[in-house]
């Protein structure tokens, strides 16, 4: 019934005769993408044409742009804001802080809410749009990079909107809503040539540098198990449903349409929106697209996982085709990497679904600069978020975003101390780490090269989370085996009419 039900949903748009290609690379788990992009066509044929990479595509006179430039070193990088309330303000406030950046553009599709106005009366003379598209037409010239913090699911068109202007985006996480836009996020990239960072800012601070000096240096190593855990309240803890939400009317300073973007339509209700639209697959990612990219980004680079061979949904209390579960368990199995043993990766999510830990665990790692939530505080100790890794020889304990990792027991990392090599401060934080990018002085330490991968094995994840299934995948192909659904939803049904072009490269 459920798989009956959640077929309906995800294809009512893709007619009949869905088919989806493989999308292929020319190399198993290679972080280097050169995909044949295929999608799902439905009767009215969506997507007439399919795109290689490097093909030329003719676009629309709006869709033509001028070639990437980059901001003068001794200049301040000129930043236009796609989205402007709860999180995309702490973005806009952290670019202030760094000094390097003048707002030129806000963009919103709400300009009424009490989270965007705050931001508006906060720059009361900054040109503002509701429109991206509207945005760029009238000062495209005067922009030089983009931030982009919207809800999950609209963060590719618009960040797919800045780099075909020629823009670089920082873009919050996770990079797409699906797995096919996350490829081509990282096709666009290379297309372009424009700085891209995903918005994962622990990947600037010293986990990052910590995680990338103790594996070369073989201090981790071998790492054949990792348990990843996010135990804090979700918006979508304790909500039943049993459908989509009643039509409500439309707010006069919302621009529902644009808000929907390339999503399915959808009658307007309060409940999608002000970070609700996180706990719907329709809208969000989930606790693994949330935190994940926090909680598993380091060991995803520095060990080189690729994309996984197997997700499965060990656990799911309170399953439903609509909305996250209460708790979710989900394995994910990665291949042999070189030489680099293979490696099971298992992610718990829910507030009483705690993984097990080690006797010598101790208190979690609480990094002091976690954002709290829009719905509430974090209480890590009791609710705990972080990782154990497990390699040759020493276990390790680690927490979100920038907090380090710490050997246990103890008295194994006291043992050890004075033979640990010595990590490298941070040049930049993640912030100022893309405007150097921007300048030409850095590089972005997020790419979307980097973070792409990361984002499509959490996808991955949700798929498993959304059919309650074990998923068979090849990395090669890029093709889910042994479950025809979960394959059409790498790729999802087809834009609305209207946004088309975005999928087009």
């Amino acid at each position: 019934m459920g798989a009956l039900f959640i077929a309906k949903l995800t294809l009512r748009s893709a007619g009949n005769g869905v088919k989806v290609m493989p999308m292929t690379t020319n190399k198993a788990n290679s972080k280097s993408t050169k995909p044949i992009h295929r999608f799902p066509v439905n009767r009215r044929s969506f997507l007439k044409s399919l795109l290689a990479v490097g093909a030329t595509t003719t676009f629309p006179p709006q869709l033509m742009f001028a070639a990437a430039g980059k901001a003068n070193p001794g200049e301040r990088v000129n930043l236009a804001c796609i989205g402007i309330g709860n999180r995309a303000a702490e973005d806009i406030q952290a670019f202030e802080a760094t000094r390097m950046v003048n707002i030129v553009a806000l963009c919103d599709v709400d300009m009424g809410a009490p989270y965007t106005l705050k931001t508006l009366k906060k720059y009361p003379n900054i040109p503002r749009f509701q429109n991206a598209e509207k945005m760029f037409d009238q000062l495209g010239s005067q922009i030089d990079a983009v931030l982009v913090a919207v809800p999950d699911f609209a963060h590719f068109p618009n960040a797919m909107l800045a780099m075909k202007h020629g823009k670089p985006v920082y873009l919050e996480k996770p990079m797409a809503h699906t797995f096919q836009e996350v490829e081509l996020l990282m096709t666009a990239e290379k297309k372009y040539g424009v700085a891209a960072q995903m918005g994962n800012q622990g990947h600037s601070e010293a986990n990052y540098f910590q995680f990338q000096a103790w594996t070369n240096a073989g201090i981790i190593k071998n790492v054949t198990r990792i348990s990843a855990f996010m135990n804090g309240k979700r918006r979508w803890h304790g909500m039943k449903v049993d459908g989509f939400l009643a039509g409500q009317p439309v707010p006069e300073t919302l621009d529902w349409d644009r808000w929907l973007a390339t999503a399915p339509s959808h009658d307007y209700n309060a409940g999608y929106l002000n970070g609700d639209w996180r706990s719907w697959f329709e809208f969000g990612n989930g606790a693994l697209g949330d935190w994940g990219a926090h909680i598993i980004d380091t060991a995803h680079e520095f060990l080189e996982l690729g994309l996984p061979v197997e997700v499965n949904a060990e656990k799911l209390d309170g399953y439903s085709p609509l909305i996250f579960p209460q708790a979710s368990t989900l394995s994910f199995q990665f291949p042999a990497r070189g030489n680099k043993p293979p490696l099971a990766l298992t992610w718990y999510d829910g507030q009483e679904n705690l993984p097990p830990l080690p006797n010598e665990f101790g208190d979690a790692v609480v990094d002091p600069n976690i954002p709290p939530p829009s719905n509430g505080a974090i209480d890590a100790k009791k609710k705990p978020i972080g990782k154990v890794i497990y390699g040759e020889g020493l276990t390790f304990k680690g927490g979100s975003h920038g907090a380090t990792l710490q050997i246990i027991p103890a008295s194994k990392a006291k043992e050890l101390a004075s033979s640990l090599p010595q990590v490298p401060k941070s040049p930049s934080n993640h912030y100022r780490n893309f405007l150097n990018a921007v300048k030409g002085q850095e590089k972005c330490r997020s790419s979307f090269a980097v973070a792409g991968p990361l984002c499509q094995t959490m996808a991955l994840g949700i798929i498993a989370q959304r059919l309650n299934a074990r998923l068979v995948f090849d990395p090669v192909a890029k093709q889910i085996t042994n479950h025809a659904l979960a394959n059409q939803l790498l790729v999802g049904p087809p834009p609305r009419k209207g946004w088309e072009q975005f999928y087009q490269l």
